[in-house]
């Protein structure tokens, strides 16, 4: 049986550390590295920093999966649907090969802001279309137009909305 791949969420700027403490213990991993240029008050410099914040990918069997989770520096699995999200082989290769072609490379969230329109994709309301009233805190209000109802997410489904380009 293969192996899956997950996504750890580390404490902020650990995500080298438990890169280290994984190789230690022969886990499997990847944490996309990319070169940044920072500039000092009298100089410039390139340092290696990882592209996405806080996260590291490991593949581990589901006996090492709660071993992995116990590791300085992390803090949890991204979950998904209440369960550790799982990442294809294919999307890490997507995302290695991208980096091998492509130097400077920045990350920018796909934010959802009040006003949008987005589309549930998971859960009872799965498949409606929504505008966001507010975004507070870990709480998103979203108004559901055809049901006449206003719902309320916690920040862990709001990885379920899907934003819609109108």
């Amino acid at each position: 049986m293969e192996n899956n791949w997950y996504v750890l969420y580390t404490k902020p700027r650990f995500e080298k550390k438990v890169s280290s403490y994984l190789e230690k213990i022969r886990i499997c991993h990847y944490c996309p590295i990319v070169k940044v240029q920072k500039q000092w008050s009298d100089r410039k410099k390139i340092v290696h920093e990882p592209l996405l914040k806080s996260y590291v990918f490991v593949r581990v069997s589901e006996r090492e999966k709660w071993m992995v989770a116990d590791l300085p520096g992390v803090l949890s699995y991204v979950y998904f649907d209440g369960k550790p999200a799982i990442v294809s082989q294919d999307e890490i290769i997507s995302i290695q090969l991208f980096l091998n072609e492509h130097e400077h490379v920045q990350v920018h969230p796909l934010g959802i802001i009040a006003g949008d329109e987005v589309r549930i994709d998971s859960g009872i309301f799965s498949g409606l279309e929504a505008e966001v009233v507010s975004i507070k805190k870990k709480k998103c209000v979203l108004h559901i137009h055809s049901l006449g109802l206003v719902l309320v997410t916690t920040e862990n489904e709001n990885a379920a909305l899907v934003k819609l380009n109108k």
